[in-house]
């Protein structure tokens, strides 16, 4: 059982020039579940993704660990929506954050190899990361993610310019992480896509946590205004 969860906001703020982004935010992430974010544009979903992972600094309020968690740092990992590309090739993509956890280069690149099969990369094991296309970017950024085997893995809208096919080969690595224990938080844009892999859904709206429910409730019946709305397709400020 890892040590590792539950992982928690308590009144968490996120500021930036003078403007609240985020919070207060009180929010606990469990063991278990897939959970998405979702809201209208600025709603903050970026931005508490950013906030759980640590790569926001928090204003005020706390992030906290359980008592005797350690290296946190390196057992999450976070796929950003405009993923960042390394100068090196697919392969060296890959194989370079098990070098930097000490996994000997030929392990490395054994492992390199699989996960390039496993997204149907293998092609491209040696061409330079920088030519591939947007999909195949965004399936190597999830495979340099997944490859250290992480317990949490934030994701930031990993399919927003893709297309049905790269969405469904993502969405099927995302499941496949899941049932092998790793705990997803994404945010989406997309509702389809809610539907199809929330376990849990929590809704943002001007930066605060209105609904934090399991994924049927909350589409069947939500507790909120802005969420009705949001669900029905309107505008919603």
């Amino acid at each position: 059982m890892s040590d590792l969860f539950p992982l928690k906001l308590t009144q968490a703020v996120v500021r930036r020039r003078g403007h609240v982004l985020l919070g207060p935010v009180d929010m606990t992430i469990g063991r278990d579940g897939l959970t998405l974010v979702i809201g209208p544009n600025g709603a903050g979903k970026s931005t508490l993704l950013r906030a759980l992972h640590g790569l926001d600094r928090l204003a005020s309020g706390t992030r906290v660990w359980p008592e005797g968690a350690d290296n946190m740092a390196q057992r999450q990992a976070f796929v950003f929506q405009t993923p960042v590309m390394l100068r090196r090739s697919v392969g060296d993509q890959l194989i370079y954050p098990l070098r930097l956890r000490g996994v000997p280069r030929a392990q490395a690149r054994d492992q390199a190899r699989h996960w390039a099969g496993q997204m149907r990369l293998a092609d491209a094991f040696d061409r330079p990361a920088r030519d591939l296309s947007g999909g195949e970017r965004q399936k190597l950024a999830l495979a340099r993610a997944l490859i250290t085997g992480p317990e949490l893995l934030f994701l930031d809208e990993p399919c927003a310019s893709l297309d049905g096919r790269a969405t469904r080969e993502i969405e099927e690595t995302l499941l496949r992480a899941r049932k092998n224990g790793t705990r997803i938080v994404m945010a989406t844009h997309d509702m389809g896509q809610a539907r199809r892999l929330a376990e849990t859904i929590v809704f943002l709206h001007q930066g605060r946590v209105r609904e934090n429910a399991p994924a049927p409730a909350f589409f069947t019946d939500p507790q909120t205004p802005a969420a009705r709305a949001f669900l029905k397709g309107d505008i919603v400020e």
